[in-house]
């Protein structure tokens, strides 16, 4: 490719195009015209305003690159609107934009058919993941097309084409390998929007959290709401296993799980025994495959009266850290969500009082808390004990750390989750 050529308003082109290259600028960038030259693939520029004057030739583009440098508002609103009309042709994305204020969020639930970019400058991109990105998108377009690839140099003799093919064969698989990361990777950002932006701290009542996925995408899933002047109420969920499907059910586990029903202009706050058992019901009727299960502690807390009253199922008791005292399971029976859809589940209510502590985890943090002995029962760990009398905030600090100064055997990695709140006063 000697030369980027620009599209006018009325050229379509006429044969296949690699790389589509939407900007307001006259040129591409340096280091992704010399990326392109390398890798000898073709290039058109198209301004960005002009960009469904060409929408008959979206059978001969294979990638699309969106430089959004300079964009002003009338673009920023058509954006979107790009961005879907591609990818109902199966077109791969690529967005380059230094304008954090993009509403980055609308993008990031696309199907995996596209791809997204997201950077400050199109220096700070690394030549290699963007070849990755493009040779990935390339590779799926042509596929789903129908267009055979053409190989990187002719073959002069019989062992260089096996030679040949043996490399391009390696080298498509790793960009699908790297492709499918950063799919997690935004699979990944799209749950933690899930999770609560801002903690109900007061001068009554401090929260602190940790929450450590074991991959890119969790199967723990927490939530700590404001339902009204005096009741807050919060949870950890946490999917058998991790990974995708354990992630993609924590969703679902967000939505279907209720604090309050609404009725004309009252409103009702379920008893945390009641959330259990909506939630148990909501998860058993569907009937989902491979027999998944989860597990949840709901607490609901009185800001006023500072009474806690909790339920659990299947899940690791909660922890009450009082000042000059043994940290305390607060025991209550309860089984797994989704085994059994007749499942009751009972409830227990504590009066908290200055200087308590309160801890929900996953079963995740459990080498890090205690463990159950044959002997006698369950016993705190060690290093927990050194760091359970500091506030809530520290706590939770020196808690990330031990997590990742300790080895932990690999089969027993798993999400970690931990939800922690102390009363002040």
């Amino acid at each position: 490719m000697e030369r980027a050529e620009l599209i006018s308003a009325v050229e379509l082109p006429g044969s296949f195009t690699d790389v589509l290259y939407l900007t307001n600028q006259s040129q591409t960038p340096p280091e992704v015209r010399r990326l392109l030259k390398q890798q000898k693939l073709s290039c058109r520029i198209l301004p960005i305003e002009k960009f469904f004057e060409v929408r008959n030739g979206f059978d001969l583009i294979g990638t699309v690159i969106i430089d959004t440098k300079d964009m002003d508002t009338l673009q920023q609103q058509k954006l979107a609107r790009i961005i879907e009309s591609l990818e109902m042709e199966n077109i791969g994305v690529i967005l380059l934009t230094d304008r954090v204020e993009l509403p980055i969020k609308s993008f990031s639930l696309a199907p995996a058919k596209a791809s997204f970019s997201m950077t400050s400058t199109v220096k700070s991109v690394s030549t290699e993941e963007l070849w990755i990105r493009i040779s990935a998108n390339l590779a799926y377009r042509k596929k789903s097309s129908g267009i055979t690839l053409k190989p990187a140099a002719p073959p002069r003799r019989a062992p260089g084409v096996y030679k040949n093919k043996l490399a391009e064969q390696l080298c498509m698989t790793g960009a699908l390998v790297d492709n499918l990361a950063g799919q997690l990777r935004l699979a990944g950002l799209v749950q933690q929007d899930f999770l609560p932006t801002q903690l109900p701290n007061s001068d009554e009542v401090r929260w602190a959290t940790v929450f450590l996925p074991a991959e890119w995408v969790s199967g723990d899933i927490y939530n700590i709401v404001r339902i009204d002047e005096q009741h807050i109420g919060f949870y950890i969920a946490d999917v058998v296993g991790h990974g995708m499907p354990a992630a993609l059910l924590t969703i679902f586990l967000k939505q279907a799980l209720v604090m309050r029903e609404t009725i004309e202009d009252n409103y009702r706050i379920f008893s945390p025994a009641e959330v259990m058992k909506n939630l148990n019901v909501r998860m058993a009727a569907q009937k989902l495959s491979g027999y998944q299960f989860a597990t949840c502690c709901y607490c609901l807390l009185n800001t006023k009266t500072l009474q806690l009253t909790y339920a659990r199922a299947g899940h690791p008791y909660p922890i009450l850290i009082r000042p000059d005292e043994q940290p305390e399971q607060l025991q209550v029976r309860g089984s797994l969500l989704g085994v059994f859809e007749q499942a009751e589940y009972v409830q227990q209510t504590i009066q908290l009082q200055h200087g308590d502590k309160l801890l929900l985890y996953s079963d995740g943090a459990d080498p890090f808390i205690g463990r159950v002995h044959d002997q006698s029962g369950f016993g705190f760990d060690e290093n927990f004990w050194k760091i359970k009398d500091l506030p809530i905030v520290e706590m939770m600090d020196e808690f990330h750390t031990l997590t990742q100064e300790q080895e932990i055997d690999p089969s027993e990695v798993d999400d970690i989750t931990i939800v922690g709140l102390e009363i002040l006063r």
